[in-house]
């Protein structure tokens, strides 16, 4: 494969929505994101990357979400709620926290349920054949297939103070119907505060995307190729899952060794059973795909290495180092989305780890763009030469650094036996490999990287926005295998941005990427 169906020396930003600056303790879908959709296309950025929106859920984790068809109600902007006039001035007011580069999700969470819960009961109170309620109608009749079953899971988790589903009594934990039927009525108030939630969240994204089509920005979302157990998706459909009798896994998914963990990476999520999903013609899959397609341009599948084989690890297991690789049916998956969806597949494989010519086969044959990681290249990476800027063509996506790396400053200023396997010896010779490829002192690694990725042949280049600032460590957003102290970065102000971003259309304009770039394909 030569040339990406889906980009065309398009570039952008790496940059999820809780990370954008705000009054409210955590970015949303509010004033801050058409802000920052305007930011990008004054820099002749055309793709903006965002991690899962699904409601976090252990470790405020989007990869480990409570539901791969709902969106975390975090993501609610107050100011727009005021503007529909479901919030007063003083409430909106009310709601404010103090403007720091770090999210407490405990303040914020606290916030936004009473938030929502004084908006849903105005809302319901309002003129069913007012247009917005006639708009809920046509979104609750859309999202009858998941949005029931996810507000009655969200409402039982809340009544049992927030424990796995598998703790709940056994009548809610194995779905009892008469059961459910009586706490459906008993927290009908909670119930459709979600479904409230749900409603306005789709309705705020919409003038996101309506934003994000008119200035020509795609957005790239991500999909995790797993579903975290304590999630309405596998309380709703066991059997599709590899789980034991009373709900439990069998074994839970990971990775091996690797660049970030001498043991492992020990993730925790149920393993499908793929016999059941292929009974159903993988329509679950289908309807997740189509599902995230209805929220943004593209999606990212992380861990596409599972599509072709999973590592599954004993559950009782504490690291991941003692699992299997396990065949799974990405070829088959990939043929149903062929089906649904046509060719090219708005999909990008995150072809990243231990990468064997079986998943190279599945990612080429349905054209599906790979990744390349810049921060790769100067290690002992047995792949690093591929991720060598000179290596790029036009079938791959090329990133500095994804959401699991360190940003690059971070990384090239690395201190051996913090957040990855590498000895001091090592990290100082990645340190002076980088230097001589670049030519430079590593004063300015990240302008390096960055001009380096523009300029190259890769057909689309992502940059983290910690690593278009220059930042170091302490804006990392995720170190894979901890668990907690992850997801928590965000940009308290946009001081020092327009600089940055006039340095990045400079960079974009150089090398004919994104807005500035003939764009023959349309996807």
């Amino acid at each position: 494969m030569n040339v990406s169906p889906l980009f065309n020396r398009d570039c952008g930003i790496l940059l999820h929505p809780s990370s954008l600056p705000g009054d409210y303790g955590v970015g949303d879908f509010g004033p801050a994101a058409l802000d920052w959709l305007k930011t990008l296309a004054d820099a002749q950025q055309n793709l903006w990357q965002i991690l899962p929106l699904n409601p976090a859920g252990y470790g405020d984790s989007p990869y480990q979400g409570l539901a791969a068809f709902a969106a975390n109600p975090v993501f609610i902007s107050p100011e727009d709620l005021h503007q529909r006039q479901l919030i007063t001035a003083q409430e909106l007011e009310s709601f404010q926290l103090p403007l720091e580069d770090c999210i407490h999700y405990a303040a914020v969470y606290q916030n936004k349920k009473q938030m929502t819960e004084l908006a849903a009961a105005r809302f319901f109170q309002t003129d069913a054949n007012s247009p917005l309620r006639k708009s809920y109608a046509r979104f609750f009749e859309d999202a009858k297939s998941w949005l029931p079953d996810y507000a009655l899971f969200y409402a039982l988790k809340e009544k049992h103070g927030g424990v796995a589903w598998t703790e709940w009594p056994a009548q809610f934990r194995d779905r009892d119907n008469d059961a459910l039927d009586k706490a459906t009525q008993t927290l009908l108030e909670d119930i459709q505060r979600v479904y409230f939630e749900q409603f306005i969240l789709i309705e705020q994204w919409s003038e996101v995307r309506r934003c994000a089509q008119e200035k020509g920005i795609r957005i790239i979302g991500d999909l995790p190729i797993f579903v975290a157990h304590d999630s309405v998706d596998v309380w709703c459909r066991p059997e599709l899952f590899k789980l034991k009798p009373d709900g439990r896994p069998r074994v839970v998914a990971g990775v091996p060794p690797d660049y970030f963990s001498a043991t492992g990476q020990l993730w925790g999520n149920p393993i499908y059973d793929w016999d059941a999903h292929r009974a159903e013609q993988f329509q679950w899959w289908r309807s997740r795909v189509q599902h995230s397609l209805n929220w943004v341009d593209i999606v990212r599948i992380d861990h596409f290495r599972g599509f072709d084989a999973c590592w599954e690890v004993p559950a009782e297991a504490t690291t991941a180092a003692d699992g299997t690789w396990v065949p799974s049916c990405g070829v088959a998956i990939l043929a149903e989305m062929v089906a649904t969806f046509g060719k090219p597949l708005p999909l990008i494989a995150e072809d990243l780890g231990v990468i064997t010519d079986a998943v190279i086969a599945l990612r080429d044959r349905y054209e599906l763009p790979g990744i390349r990681i810049l921060q790769f290249a100067f290690g002992t990476d047995t792949m690093k030469s591929s991720f060598i800027p000179d290596a790029y063509d036009s079938s791959c996506v090329a990133y500095t650094g994804t959401h699991d790396n360190d940003t690059t400053v971070g990384w090239f200023n690395s201190i051996a036996g913090t957040n990855s396997t590498r000895s001091q010896d090592e990290i100082d010779r990645e340190k002076a490999n980088a230097c001589a490829y670049f030519k430079t002192d590593g004063s300015q690694i990240h302008l390096d990287f960055i001009n380096s990725l523009y300029a190259s042949d890769a057909a689309a280049t992502l940059i983290p926005l910690q690593d278009l600032l220059g930042l170091g460590s302490e804006a990392r957003i995720n170190v894979p295998g901890q668990a907690s102290g992850s997801w928590v970065w965000r940009l308290p102000s946009t001081d020092g941005l327009d600089r940055a971003m006039q340095q990045l259309a400079t960079i974009t304009l150089n090398s004919e990427r994104g807005l500035t770039a003939e764009k023959p394909l349309s996807i």
